[in-house]
């Protein structure tokens, strides 16, 4: 009986390092894959770890974390998948864009294991198969983009490339997290271009900045002299209006004057003594005028008698005399006959009679 059970052990430890799969002996997924461990009837499974069972070299079942119990020989652990996210380190690979600049791109990839049985048996090795489907993809995608768009749309790819990856990996039981680009190497001559053309797109901004500022300093200049013009031009019509409006102020301020004095030398006038007191003004004006005749004229038209004073001084005191009687009309026979008595004053008193 014991040594049954040992030749029993014996082949059981020896199918289980001949069935030990490649994805244990990959070094690169040791990280996130344990080894085989061998059926010891009690089992207990680790967290975040799904454990495959075959009995009879048939699917039997997926154990879950925890205590589980299997039946020696007949049950057999064939797969270990991890349930944690796993990080897939994406190799360096080259890809031409749509303007035929030739990128060397390299990247990482998140996924994570959804379906034990389907990452078991739906493909031999789970990251060898999502790490190819990356590197085509995104091969196929940068082919869709020109160099300029590849480095703005950068989020669209990675996106474009996890959808992709999606659709092909759920017959796998894999789900495709994230695909984020780490480096993109340009070739040394297309770099330079580019950087010729940054250049060249800021010195072109930088001039169409000083000329639009050269444009707003005109415009601020120009308008500023619209604006002196335009209150220099209020000044003037506001200092225009008040000048007339003062001229206006003086002519009835004159007006009123000139109707005050008449009134007053009216009423002057009324009292005793009055008409002497004007008879001697109007001869004073009378003789003042003749005398400033010389200065304003070099024309002088002087009467034929002008060396007689008091014949002037008479003539003056009849017009005056002519114009102070209110009920007499004067008219110009009056008035000629009073210029001829105050020229001949010396006449004989027969024609001064008749006269009157």
């Amino acid at each position: 009986m014991l040594r049954t059970l040992c030749r029993t052990g014996g082949l059981i430890l020896q199918q289980t390092q001949r069935t030990v799969p490649r994805l244990c002996v990959n070094p690169v997924q040791q990280r996130w894959a344990s080894s085989l461990p061998m059926n010891t009837v009690v089992l207990f499974v680790p967290q975040q770890e799904a454990w495959v069972v075959e009995r009879m070299g048939r699917f039997h079942r997926i154990l879950e974390p925890g205590l589980n119990f299997l039946i020696p020989i007949l049950d057999r652990i064939r797969y270990v998948q991890s349930l944690k996210e796993i990080v897939i380190d994406v190799p360096e690979q080259s890809a031409v864009s749509l303007d035929n600049v030739t990128l060397q791109i390299d990247g990482v990839l998140y996924l994570r294991i959804l379906d034990p049985f389907k990452a078991s048996y739906g493909v031999e090795d789970p990251e060898y198969a999502v790490t190819q489907l990356a590197q085509t993809t995104m091969r196929s995608e940068l082919g869709k983009l020109t160099l300029d768009k590849v480095f703005r749309e950068r989020e669209s790819l990675n996106s474009n490339i996890v959808h992709s990856i999606n659709q092909a990996s759920d017959e796998w039981g894999i789900r495709c997290l994230r695909y984020e680009i780490k480096d993109i190497h340009v070739p040394p001559r297309v770099k330079e271009s580019m950087q010729m053309q940054v250049e060249a797109e800021r010195k072109k901004r930088a001039t169409v900045l000083e000329s639009e500022g050269t444009r707003e300093a005109a415009i601020n200049v120009a308008e500023g002299r619209k604006q002196a013009q335009i209150l220099a031009s209020e000044g003037e019509k506001a200092e225009q209006i008040n000048k007339a409006a003062g001229e206006a102020q003086a002519v009835l301020a004159k007006a009123e004057a000139k109707s005050k004095a008449i009134r007053m030398l009216s009423d002057a006038l009324t009292e005793q003594n009055g008409n002497a007191a004007a008879s001697l003004s109007v001869a004073e004006q009378y003789v003042s005028a003749f005398s400033n005749l010389a200065k304003e004229s070099n024309t002088i038209l002087l009467p034929s008698n002008t060396g007689d004073i008091s014949g002037m001084v008479s003539q003056a005191m009849t017009i005056y005399s002519t114009l102070a009687k209110p009920s007499m009309r004067v008219t110009p026979e009056v008035l000629e006959e009073n210029r001829e008595e105050a020229a001949n004053p010396s006449g004989s008193p027969q024609e001064k009679g008749i006269n009157e």
